[in-house]
């Protein structure tokens, strides 16, 4: 595949975009358009501020000439759970740590959490509270500000993902339910229309299990896009076979990965959920990277199990408090791998189909 490589928009100093990348020639098949943002606690601390940032991002990918109607952008796991902090008090933006920022959090909002703690679920009920009390809120911010940028760029959106109770879809908008909290993800059309299907996060890490309730791979669904039948895997689950095999049954064509994840260049720790495939190698823990886990172990070593042409793996970048996301976009197209430039911050990845 060709590659070719432009920096030829200029963008707001404060996107931090350090790498624009692209791979092969329109061939009038669409295209897949990973951004990788960088955020801050402070990048949630409005809707508008929100909304404008990742409308920055999108901006600058059409400044490629990137964006058309057959064109799938990819937002990364975790962009719509930051959510929970719009409208909320400047200390919490202001905090060191995600500890210090959920206890001003509680703090200013210490009645509704009390109330609501008393509907937690699972082992880690604060957490639950904290996400519970604002889930409608958040679910509408997250179908407003998609639902936008999809229908202003005339693209389909996969919107990363968000922390809701157990939702569902209803006469065409994201309403939050009463069951468990669930990682999640939307995809909307170039109408901004919502999809009326949710792709569920299968297998949560276990820095998750204690609030998050898993969906299963039989569930999954495909969505029908411009550019072809799209599958959408949350972050660990593109690490197991069942969720390809779910897809493959479904004639997925396209695969969308919203990730998040930290340490790229340090020892793989193994997998860090309560099940391991049985091809998993034991003796790959701390001898490769985490960056050559996920080459192995993910999208790259699993795609074909379906017969589909590209996927894509985008990352969040940021800093969350004490939270920083690393990681590279990886893409596979037509049996081959690409990993684009591994940087601090961010990047706008497009591969042509």
């Amino acid at each position: 595949m060709e590659q070719l490589t432009r920096l030829s928009v200029t963008v707001q100093p404060d996107l931090f975009i350090e790498a624009v990348q692209s791979y092969g020639v329109n061939r009038g098949r669409g295209n897949l358009v990973g951004i990788q943002p960088y955020m801050t606690a402070v990048h949630y601390a409005t809707a508008v501020q929100f909304q404008t940032r990742l409308d920055g991002y999108l901006a600058a990918a059409q400044a490629q000439g990137w964006l058309q109607p057959d064109t799938i952008v990819i937002f990364p796991e975790n962009i719509g759970t930051w959510l929970l902090i719009v409208d909320e008090h400047a200390s919490i933006y202001q905090a060191e740590t995600t500890a210090q920022a959920s206890k001003c959090m509680v703090r200013h909002n210490l009645l509704r959490f009390l109330a609501t703690l008393l509907q937690a679920r699972g082992q880690n009920r604060s957490v639950d509270a904290l996400f519970r009390l604002k889930a409608h809120p958040m679910a509408h911010l997250y179908q407003e500000t998609f639902a936008h940028l999809s229908r202003h760029y005339g693209v389909t959106i996969v919107a990363g993902s968000i922390f809701l109770p157990e939702p569902t879809i209803v006469d065409g908008r994201l309403q939050p339910g009463a069951g468990w909290l669930q990682n999640i993800a939307c995809v909307f059309d170039g109408d901004g229309r919502l999809h009326p299907h949710i792709t569920r996060k299968n297998t949560p890490v276990f820095a998750e299990t204690g609030f998050l309730k898993a969906g299963t791979p039989a569930d999954l669904p495909v969505y029908d896009t411009p550019a072809g039948r799209l599958g959408v895997l949350i972050c660990a689950d593109s690490w197991y076979s069942a969720a390809y095999e779910a897809l493959a049954a479904q004639d997925v064509a396209l695969i969308a990965i919203p990730n998040n994840q930290e340490h790229w260049h340090e020892p793989w720790p193994g997998y860090r959920t309560a099940t391991r495939p049985s091809d998993f190698s034991p003796q790959d823990v701390g001898a490769i990277t985490e960056r050559e886990a996920w080459l192995k172990y993910a999208l790259p070593g699993r795609i074909g199990i379906t017969d589909a042409v590209a996927g894509m793996h985008v990352f969040f970048h940021g800093r969350m408090w004490d939270q920083v996301g690393d990681g590279q976009t990886i893409m596979v197209h037509e049996g081959v791998t690409y990993a684009a430039p591994h940087v601090e911050k961010a990047a706008l990845v497009n591969v042509w189909l």
